[in-house]
């Protein structure tokens, strides 16, 4: 039942944030580490060749400080992080102290064990069509390996996870496609309403260019031989768009 209400939780938060990925990381997260005893846990996300954590839950102090100084892990060739990366499997290791490395020093591991107190630990893929999107990683502070059952539930929490940063992108998508169909309305409504007057249709492009690419403002220029001529502007702070004013020609140099 602890574990029904959980995913229910979950879906409630991923249905209640739309496009918000920070509030579902941090309840897929928090529910995650409480339902399988452990200590305390982190979400990565996984780009380029390296994994960032993007929320953490109940870590000790000084590891907690740790990772927001920095976030990004540079793993290497046998860290568990690695091993996941490799077979895109859950990683569950016993006791971290007797990992080769962290006998070898690397870093993650050296912090997990040396400031938070790390023995137990489990990481979890976050796959997408078999491509490793990001993992789901818990700890406890004794040597007390986690049962498949608790194992299986992770991975439930990492798919929810997955289909939360899908939904996302879909949202963006979705919601930049709305962006152009409208601003490409508004151009056109302009253009006929303004026949033969092409200063307000250069207002409503660079207005609608500028807004959509969440730009600070902008500027639009025609090609007079070998000059350059701003005929419009969008808000531009002040001292450039006096100078513009009162120059408004550009000569390119050689």
């Amino acid at each position: 039942l602890e574990r029904q209400a959980a995913t229910d939780e979950v879906l409630r938060v991923i249905a209640g944030s739309p496009g918000e990925l920070n509030p579902v990381f941090q309840a897929i997260l928090e529910r995650a580490t409480r339902i399988c005893e452990a200590k305390f846990g982190n979400l990565l996300l996984y780009e380029g060749d390296t994994f960032q954590r993007v929320a953490v839950y109940n870590a000790p102090l000084a590891w907690e400080d740790l990772t927001r100084r920095d976030p990004v892990i540079r793993t290497s060739g046998k860290s568990p992080l690695i091993r996941l990366l490799t077979t895109k499997q859950s990683i569950h290791v016993a006791d971290i102290r007797k990992e080769e490395a962290y006998l070898g020093g690397e870093t993650a591991l050296v912090g997990l064990a040396e400031l938070a107190g790390a023995r137990t630990m489990i990481n979890v893929p976050m796959l997408k069509e078999n491509e490793l999107i990001g993992a789901i990683a818990i700890y406890r502070q004794e040597v007390c390996p986690f049962t498949e059952k608790q194992v299986a539930l992770v991975t439930n929490f990492a798919s929810q996870a997955v289909i939360a940063i899908e939904n996302t992108r879909l949202l963006s998508e979705l919601r930049e496609s709305l962006d152009q169909q409208t601003a490409t309305s508004d151009v056109l409504k302009v253009l006929s309403s303004s026949p033969g007057e092409l200063e307000p249709v250069f207002e409503a492009m660079l207005g609608n260019a500028t807004r959509i690419c969440a730009a600070k403002f902008g500027s639009i220029y025609l090609k007079e031989g070998d000059d350059f001529r701003i005929v419009a502007m969008h808000n531009a702070p002040p001292p450039f768009a006096e100078a513009r004013t009162r120059q408004p020609v550009i000569r390119p140099g050689p």
